[in-house]
């Protein structure tokens, strides 16, 4: 794809367009939006601490240059994670929409039934004014919800009160770092203070075979997305994705068949939680953290790496860092469920921590109430890096 132009806007382009945006550019990001970099592609540096710590994948350079101030807002795309993870590691906002809710029209595929495209700020307020603009039904998108796109920025200005916050100590405290688990529990207890009602549930816990599921459909239908160009020119692609498509072309219809049904369970075990059906909570939205700890101090050279099983890293990304956050992550994109994540704190090294608020479909409003809320009562989403 080196020098092709579209002879057309994404729609989400188009919409932030004649909305009055300014449009600066286009940014770093990993190879066909998974974990590894292209050789042809600077890595993108986290402005926080010694510029040695992980930026995110895989829309980094969003993360980046928002964190860093180069932009108002930024796009990114979520298949498994990439709006959350580098908005947690670079201290800002990201906001996971419902699956459908923003068009997906002229966006390249990772794994279509599993993208999502949102807003990349430094405030709520600012996600909740970019989604707004770039959310709502498109006909050039038949996957995109019909359902009216309320007035977040306004409705956001509601607060917490009576709302009913989940929370599930272990869930979100065991295998955590001390002061992540800390600064998010710290969050909750705002909330509670803000008149919020905290209401104690018990999140399931996914089988081995329904975390596996995931790479097993990313694969599969990124295989498909680029089937006219892998693998008859897979020398073109970078060490990563080139394995990962791979990886996507000899999975069996027999396992694909598996990994559907074992997203299916797994999303269908965490509808009581929203919808109070079968004795479940009927909660608002669910508390927990992004990641399970801060980002970790990074090797930009060894994102152009390959899956190093034997080394215990992926594209220079540790394989235990991605195990301990994946409870927090797959999940809400095999439900399609709406994320917001959002500043909470600071490691002692003076690195950027996340708390996530994840609801039901098409309740972004409520996201945007309580973080909000919680931001009034905070400082961190005002703290920048220190740029020289």
């Amino acid at each position: 794809r080196k020098g092709l132009i579209s002879e057309s806007d994404a729609t989400v382009v188009a919409r932030l367009e004649a909305a009055g945006a300014v449009l600066l550019g286009k940014l770093a990001t990993t190879e066909g939006a998974m974990v590894g970099y292209h050789r042809g592609f600077e890595v993108p540096r986290n402005p926080w601490g010694d510029l040695d710590r992980w930026p995110g994948v895989s829309s980094g350079g969003s993360g980046v240059a928002t964190a860093a101030g180069l932009c108002f807002a930024s796009l990114g795309t979520d298949t498994g994670g990439s709006i959350r993870f580098p908005s947690a590691t670079n201290g800002i906002v990201g906001l996971k929409p419902t699956w459908g809710r923003v068009s997906r029209h002229d966006v390249l595929d990772l794994a279509p039934t599993l993208d999502h495209v949102g807003p990349m700020t430094r405030s709520v307020r600012d996600a909740a004014r970019i989604l707004g603009v770039i959310a709502g039904h498109d006909s050039e998108d038949s996957t995109s919800l019909p359902d009216p796109v309320p007035a977040y920025e306004s409705e956001m200005e509601l607060g917490v009160s009576g709302l009913r916050i989940g929370w599930d100590e272990a869930f979100s405290t065991q295998d955590v770092e001390p002061h992540v688990a800390s600064a998010v529990t710290a969050a909750v207890n705002q909330f509670a203070d803000l008149g919020a009602e905290i209401i104690d549930v018990q999140v399931p816990q996914l089988e081995e075979d329904e975390v596996a599921a995931w790479n097993t459909l990313a694969a599969a239908e990124a295989a498909a997305v680029h089937e006219s160009t892998y693998p008859s020119r897979a020398e073109e692609y970078g060490e990563y994705f080139r394995q990962f498509l791979a990886s996507g072309r000899n999975t069996s219809a027999l396992d694909l068949a598996k990994a559907t049904f074992a997203r299916r369970r797994a999303a269908g075990r965490m509808t009581p939680l929203f919808y109070g059906s079968g004795g479940g909570a009927g909660i608002d939205l669910l508390a927990c953290p992004t990641l399970a700890s801060e980002s970790f101090r990074y090797d930009p050279q060894r994102a152009y790496d390959g899956l190093e099983q034997d080394q215990g890293h992926m594209a220079g990304v540790p394989l235990g860092w991605f195990g301990r956050s994946d409870r927090f992550i797959a999940i809400w994109d095999y439900n399609g469920y709406p994320t917001l994540s959002l500043p909470c704190g600071f490691s002692p090294d003076g690195i950027p921590l996340s708390l996530q608020l994840v609801g039901a479909r098409l309740s972004e409003s409520l996201r945007c109430r309580a973080g909000h809320a919680f931001e009034q009562t905070q400082e961190f989403h005002l703290q920048h890096p220190a740029l020289t």
